[in-house]
């Protein structure tokens, strides 16, 4: 048992000083699910170095297969909250709320690595109770679903019913085809290529 404990601290250890390198160089993974806990963690680090350095860019590196839709709204809004220059790389999945969140980065700053994918497709929710009740969540889903495509229209260039068209069912896209679709501005596929 002790030496579990052990090994449990010294991998606290090690992520800290991960963590903490991170930090340093202005970069953020987004690398789970978008939840309360991530969101809270993603939106102190903004806050963080926004306070650090107002000019310097910082980079958000997405591999995520979405999650709160709220959530995702929540980064997407800090993204532009905060002063610094936000970049956004898609490496592997960035899929739901991850490509709200992705679409916050400004114009010319939405990167992807080669082998990228992204997922569109409407909100959905398991939703329990009284009629009335499941009527107004059916509602308030049908909203979100307008203004995630708002955002992601207005973002890339799309009108927000083409959004809706394409996201009926699940929208795949790879990296070359999203390069095409305007959700990316360029493929980057070694740091350099970031142009710090």
């Amino acid at each position: 048992m002790e030496e579990k404990s052990i090994e449990d601290l010294e991998e606290v250890r090690e992520r800290h000083g991960l963590d903490s390198k991170l930090l340093e160089s202005r970069t953020i993974l987004i690398s789970q699910p978008i939840d309360d806990r991530l969101t809270r963690n993603v939106m102190a680090r903004l806050l963080v170095l926004d306070q650090t350095d107002r000019s310097k860019p910082i980079t958000v590196f997405i591999n995520s297969p979405g999650g709160s839709a709220d959530c995702g709204l929540a980064l997407y809004d800090m993204l532009k909250f905060v002063r610094p220059p936000v970049r956004c790389v898609a490496s592997g999945l960035c899929a739901s709320a991850a490509v709200i969140i992705y679409v916050g980065a400004r114009r010319g700053m939405r990167l992807a690595t080669p082998n990228a994918r992204f997922l569109m497709h409407q909100p959905s929710t398991s939703a329990f109770g009284q009629a009335s009740d499941v009527e107004i969540t059916a509602r308030e889903m049908l909203k979100l679903r307008e203004r995630a495509a708002q955002i992601i229209g207005s973002e890339i260039g799309v009108p927000p019913e083409k959004i809706i068209a394409d996201a009926t069912r699940d929208f795949w896209l790879d990296a070359g085809e999203a390069l095409k679709y305007k959700l990316v501005d360029r493929l980057v596929s070694n740091r350099d290529e970031l142009g710090d």
